[in-house]
C-alpha cells in the first residue's frame, strides 16, 4: 500500500515532485513507524469490518486499530472478542479466496484492555495474529507494561511479526508530581524492548477526563495548558536525538457540525490565490466539516515534532496525511544538509535563499524529513497541502488539479 493511492495518476504527476513509495507490514520498523499516518480507530463491536476493507470503503486508509478497550462497554468484552475473532477469520478467508491481498489491507492493530486479555486472545484469534501489525497498549505504565511487552516479544520469537504501541494516558504521567519519574521509568522500560516499539502514542482524551476538561472544535489540545505541558515533557523524554522514538499526535474528536463559537481558523487568502473564487467555496466546505480546527492541531503536532495522528472518522484521513507531506523547500533543505554533512562546512544559505541551514543543529531534522519524504512524498514546488485538501473535497468529481 502507499499513501494517497486514491489519487488518479494525473493528479500524482501534477502534485508530487517525489511520489510516496509503497510499504507493507513487512517493511522495516523505521519505515512503518512513520507510515501509520492517520490511524483510524473503530470498536470491535462494529459489524462487517472485513466488508468495509473488501469494498475499500474508507478511501486512503493505511492503518486501523480495532478497539477492545474504551470504545466498547464493560459488558461487551466477551462479544467484542468473539466478533474480532470472526472478522479476522473472514479477512483471512477473503485472502485465501483471492478477494483480498496484502496490499489491499491497511496496517491492522488491536487495542487490548490488559495483559490477561492479550494472553486470552493469543489462543482465541489463533492464526489471525499473522494479519496484525501490532498491539496498542492503553494506560501504559512502568509498573504493568513489562508483562505485555514480554508477551509481544515472545510472540515474535514464535514467528509472528508484531509491534507494540504504548499509549501514555495515566494519572502518573499527567500529574506533575509523578510525571518526570514515570516518564523516565517508561523510557527505561521501552528501551529494553526497543526493537518491538513502533511508536509512542498520547491519550489526550483520558488526560482531559482526569480533570473534567473537554476541548471544543474551535480549540486544540495545545490550548489546554495542563495537556500542553504534559506533551512537552513527553516530547522532551522520547524525541531526543540520541535515542528517539516516533510520537503520534493525539485524537481529534469532532466532525460534521456547523455550530461555532470562534471564527474559522483557515485564512481565505491561500485558497483564493490558488483557486480564485472557487477557492473560497473549497475553504467553506472544509470549515463546514470543522476541518479548520483539526488542521490547526495537525500543524501544532508537526511543530512539536509529532508524526501522524489517531482519528475517529474517515474524513480525517486526508487532512492528517496531507499536512504530513514534505514540501519541495523542506526536501531541498534536508537533502543539502545531509549531502554536506562531511565536516567541510558548517553553515550555508538555503536553496530558496530565505534561511541559513546549519549542518549539525539541523541534521537530525533533515534525516527525519528525508525519511518522511519516502512515505508521504514531496510536493511539487508550486503545490501545498491545500491542493490535496481541495482534491478531497471534490473527490466525487475527480479532475486534474489546477496549476
Amino acid at each position: 500500500m502507499k499513501l494517497f493511492a486514491d489519487l488518479h495518476d494525473v493528479e500524482h504527476d501534477e502534485i508530487f515532485y517525489k511520489k510516496p513509495t509503497e510499504f507493507s507490514k513487512n517493511s522495516s520498523k523505521e519505515i512503518l513507524s512513520y507510515a501509520l499516518g492517520a490511524t483510524l480507530y473503530m470498536p470491535a463491536t462494529r459489524p462487517n469490518i472485513h466488508q468495509d476493507l473488501l469494498s475499500k470503503k474508507h478511501s486512503g486508509l493505511t492503518s486501523m486499530v480495532i478497539c477492545l478497550e474504551d470504545a466498547i462497554g464493560d459488558e461487551e468484552v466477551e462479544r467484542a472478542e468473539s466478533l474480532l475473532a470472526a472478522e479476522l477469520y473472514n479477512i483471512k478467508e477473503d485472502m485465501e479466496k483471492g478477494l483480498l491481498n496484502e496490499n489491499d489491507l491497511p496496517l491492522l492493530f488491536i487495542r487490548i484492555r490488559d495483559y490477561d486479555q492479550l494472553v486470552r486472545l493469543k489462543n482465541r484469534i489463533d492464526n489471525g495474529l499473522e494479519l496484525l501489525t501490532g498491539i496498542v497498549i492503553p494506560k501504559f505504565s512502568s509498573e504493568k507494561g513489562r508483562l505485555v511487552l514480554q508477551e509481544i516479544k515472545a510472540l515474535n520469537l514464535e514467528g509472528y511479526k508484531l509491534y507494540a504501541l504504548p499509549i501514555l494516558e495515566t494519572k502518573k504521567v499527567i500529574e506533575k508530581e509523578t510525571r518526570l519519574d514515570e516518564l523516565l521509568a517508561i523510557k527505561k522500560l521501552v528501551d529494553q524492548f526497543e526493537d518491538f516499539i513502533l511508536n509512542i502514542r498520547i491519550g489526550a482524551t483520558d488526560f482531559c477526563g482526569l480533570y473534567g476538561i473537554r476541548r471544543n472544535s474551535d480549540t486544540t489540545v495545545y490550548d489546554i495548558a495542563v495537556i500542553r505541558d504534559c506533551i512537552s515533557d513527553i516530547v522532551n523524554i522520547f524525541l531526543r536525538s540520541d535515542h528517539p522514538y516516533v510520537i503520534s499526535g493525539p485524537v481529534w474528536e469532532y466532525f460534521f457540525s456547523k455550530e461555532r463559537m470562534l471564527k474559522p481558523q483557515l485564512r481565505q487568502t491561500p485558497f483564493r490565490e490558488r483557486y480564485g473564487q472557487d477557492g473560497i467555496h473549497y475553504r467553506s466546505k472544509l470549515i463546514d466539516k470543522h476541518m479548520d480546527g483539526l488542521i490547526r492541531e495537525i500543524v501544532m503536532d508537526k511543530t512539536n515534532g509529532l508524526t501522524g495522528k489517531t482519528i475517529i472518522h474517515p474524513t480525517h484521513i486526508r487532512p492528517v496525511q496531507a499536512l504530513n507531506t514534505v514540501t519541495y523547500e523542506e526536501y531541498l533543505d534536508a537533502k543539502s544538509i545531509v549531502d554536506q554533512a562531511n565536516g567541510t562546512i558548517g553553515v550555508m544559505k538555503s536553496s530558496f535563499s530565505n534561511k541559513m541551514n546549519e549542518i549539525k543543529p539541523h541534521y537530525y531534522w533533515a534525516k527525519k524529513i528525508l525519511l518522511k519524504s519516502k512515505i508521504y512524498g514531496v510536493l511539487n514546488e508550486d503545490y501545498t497541502y491545500i491542493d490535496l485538501l481541495t482534491n478531497e473535497v471534490y473527490a466525487s468529481n475527480p479532475q486534474p488539479i489546477k496549476g
